[in-house]
């Protein structure tokens, strides 16, 4: 789903708000988690799961096509744990078939 899938999604459940309403708040609580995680902060929404930063430390790997040695420095990634109820509705949901 794009950002754009869910703002559809969301003007489809709520059709007396304001689609350019929905399209700010959809922005607006991206930015915030990306500035919150940006500072280092962790994320927890509960029911649907966690996001932190997590730390790469420096290390030497290789180009899978020339297997060339190629450094990696240290780096910031982000981690997203799901909560409990979400692995339990993805376990119990069976694909949609197009």
């Amino acid at each position: 789903m794009t950002r754009a899938e869910l703002i559809n999604n969301l003007v489809g459940k709520f059709p007396y708000t304001n689609p350019r309403e929905i399209d700010n708040a959809v922005r607006e609580i991206f930015e915030v988690m990306i500035e919150t995680l940006a500072a280092g902060d962790r994320i927890e929404i509960r029911g649907f799961g966690s996001f932190e930063i997590r730390v790469r430390e420096p290390r030497i790997a290789h180009n899978p096509k020339t297997g060339e040695q190629v450094s990696l420095d240290r780096r910031r990634v982000v981690h997203f744990k799901p909560g409990v109820e979400l692995r339990a509705r993805v376990d119990n949901q069976q694909p949609k078939s197009e």
